[in-house]
């Protein structure tokens, strides 16, 4: 894996440090390439600068424009995208299940989150090096542990037999071209890294958009949750556990859902109530890069030079909401109208349902610079989390009806209730399908489940043999993404996923 082990000895401390509003310390960066990784780790400054790093990579597959976007590899997946961007062939492979290994969006994941992973590996070998607060570098070396948790999370969703890497690797290593981990072992280290980290010190929420305990505690649940279901089928104890990390974060009291879903793209919302964990960006620092992506194919209606209908929702998906909720009502999750950006008062039809719930209005009508952050983990999801986990160990209870009515109350429908466990299990996954849609959950949902969402009998079928409305079935091998060509090319230690 030579192109992953050369970037686990350039790695570039800090020079792609994490953008945060109003923290200096995160956008100012030296330039650290001056120095070794022998002569950089001497100072406090350096621990942080090293962990700042960490989080750089998270950014690398929202990056958008006539090509497409990584960011949507998972949402093409799942049937309930379509797009009108010819030229990104990618979007196309994956969309109409012809998916290759070439394809360049599982190459930027791959890629973007091993560099992640071999900066967290830096700091956690070498932060303890360093004389410095205790306290302080327990907290670092918390935020390092969990964000390698969180890239190996997504990595072997995604792609199921991957190199299992700890440790620095430099040219004389062993894992200059590692083989692929037992998935078992992977999901071990992600539990291993989020209990280290919740056991750091951390605090409850951090505005600044660092890893706080409430995100620790609630991607441990979403963990726990995906680890019940498939491939490793672990079930109720699993369950259990994922019930029990999702209630201590309902239980803190310190997040809630927003009043409103105009909240979840008010910049001003930043990381603080329902965003728990988010991707950060900054205006004129690091603007959110996915506003391309979401607006129509050249309608003239944004200050962006580049209107590339990368990705909307299919108007049967949208279609399937029930009737009266008002996630499908205009401007809430979704828009097919906006005015025209040499008049606003003139109002243009875009044809097509395109998502609103990340639409930065001032960056679309002014700025062309958005202050965004992308959304990692809401508290909605939490509750969504504590709904299904405690059904299937106790069934319909109290606390799992008020979880998933919660979500279900915002978007003014009435409550469940006297449900039987399958029925509450079902309701519970539509909550997710309509909730999370296009933010990277559902096609996590769908391999855990072995469940695709029917648009057009409202029920779930099981994944393989799934009809998507506009015409692919499934297969098993979409239970995988390939592993990029040129990462099978250049290590004879990787086994290509079957099908690819």
């Amino acid at each position: 894996m030579k192109t992953i082990a050369l970037r686990y000895i350039a790695v570039a401390l800090g020079a792609g440090s994490l953008a945060l509003g109003g923290c200096s310390e995160f956008l100012n960066e030296a330039d650290p390439t001056n120095f070794t990784v022998e002569q950089y780790f001497t100072k406090p400054e350096h621990a942080r600068s090293s962990v700042n790093a960490i989080y750089a990579n998270m950014r690398d597959p929202l990056s958008s424009g006539f090509n497409g976007a990584a960011w949507m590899m998972t949402e093409f997946a799942t049937g309930l995208g379509a797009t009108d961007l010819g030229q990104a062939a990618n979007s196309y492979f994956i969309k109409d299940l012809n998916n290759t290994s070439d394809n360049g969006y599982g190459a930027t994941y791959w890629q973007s989150y091993y560099r992640g992973i071999a900066n967290a590996n830096l700091s956690i070998a070498k932060i303890p090096e360093i004389t410095m607060d205790e306290a302080e570098a327990t907290r670092l070396l918390g935020e390092a542990h969990f964000l390698r948790a969180w890239y190996y999370f997504d990595l072997i969703r995604m792609f199921g037999h991957i190199p299992l890497v700890t440790e620095p690797v430099d040219l004389a290593s062993e894992q200059l071209r590692p083989s692929q981990a037992d998935p078992e072992a992977v999901y071990e280290l992600i539990v291993q890294d989020l209990t280290t980290a919740e056991a750091s010190g951390l605090p409850w929420t951090d505005a600044s958009g660092r890893v706080s305990l409430g995100a620790v505690k609630s991607l441990l649940a979403e963990v726990y949750l995906t680890m019940a279901g498939y491939p490793l089928q672990k079930g109720e104890t699993h369950y259990s556990l994922a019930a029990e990390k999702a209630k201590e974060v309902i239980d803190s009291k310190e997040f809630e859902l927003f009043d409103s879903y105009d909240d979840l793209h008010d910049p001003d919302m930043k990381n603080i109530e329902e965003n728990i964990f988010m991707i950060q960006f900054a205006t004129q620092l690091i603007p959110g890069n996915w506003q391309v992506a979401i607006i129509p194919y050249n309608k003239n209606i944004s200050q962006y030079s580049d209107e590339t209908g990368g990705i909307y929702a299919t108007a049967d998906f949208v279609n399937s909401y029930e009737p009266g909720d008002l996630r499908a009502e205009e401007k809430q999750f979704f828009y097919t109208t906006f005015t025209h950006e040499s008049n606003r008062n003139q109002v243009v039809e875009l044809g097509a349902n395109f998502i609103w719930k990340h639409f930065d209005e001032v960056a679309q009508t002014s700025s062309a610079n958005s202050d965004l952050n992308w959304p990692v983990i809401r508290y909605a999801n939490v509750l969504l989390t504590y709904a299904e986990a405690s059904n299937e160990v106790s069934g319909p209870t109290a606390a799992a009806y008020e979880a998933v009515n919660a979500i279900r109350s915002r978007a003014e429908l009435e409550d469940l209730e006297g449900l039987s466990k399958e029925q509450l299990r079902e309701a519970i996954w539509k909550e997710r399908w309509y909730e999370l849609c296009f933010e990277n959950k559902t096609w996590f949902d769908m391999v855990r489940l072995r469940k695709a969402f029917n648009v057009g009998t409202k029920q779930f079928d099981d994944y393989v043999g799934h009809k998507f409305s506009y015409g692919p079935v499934l297969k098993e091998r979409e239970l995988l993404f390939p592993i990029p060509t040129g990462e099978v090319r250049n290590n004879t230690n990787l086994i290509q996923n079957k099908g690819y």
